[in-house]
């Protein structure tokens, strides 16, 4: 069936609300069916992340017509103790890449980027 996510079991490196910020960061009027289809989740989950992160000032929109336009507070610092002194910015670096960057990458997947090498 589309736009039913496939299931996942089991652990992941990064959690839904950061899937979605970084699609987000990919597209600021991308609607909520585009990002769930993009994270595999489904659109209440996404729509429930959204709230999430509009509540605690990581996210805000403006209705424009029919769609809305995301404004990430990329100054805001995460919410884990871990975390500490680490921005919304400093996460979307790591996560949000160009079109380009992600096919190379699926063509090598053995090959370590020379970022995360240090």
């Amino acid at each position: 069936m589309d736009g039913v996510p496939e299931p996942h079991t089991g652990w992941t490196f990064v959690t839904n609300h950061a899937r979605v910020l970084a699609a987000i960061a990919d597209n600021h009027s991308a609607r909520i069916r585009e990002i769930a289809a993009h994270c595999r989740l489904t659109e209440r989950a996404v729509q429930k992340i959204i709230s999430d992160l509009e509540q605690d000032g990581y996210l805000s929109h403006v209705r424009e017509g029919r769609t809305n336009t995301y404004r990430i507070e990329a100054g805001r610092v995460l919410r884990h103790p871990a975390e500490a002194g680490l921005t919304v910015a400093s996460l979307l670096s790591l996560l949000v890449q160009d079109e380009a960057t992600r096919s190379t990458a699926a063509e090598s997947p053995g090959e370590v980027p020379e970022t995360a090498r240090s």
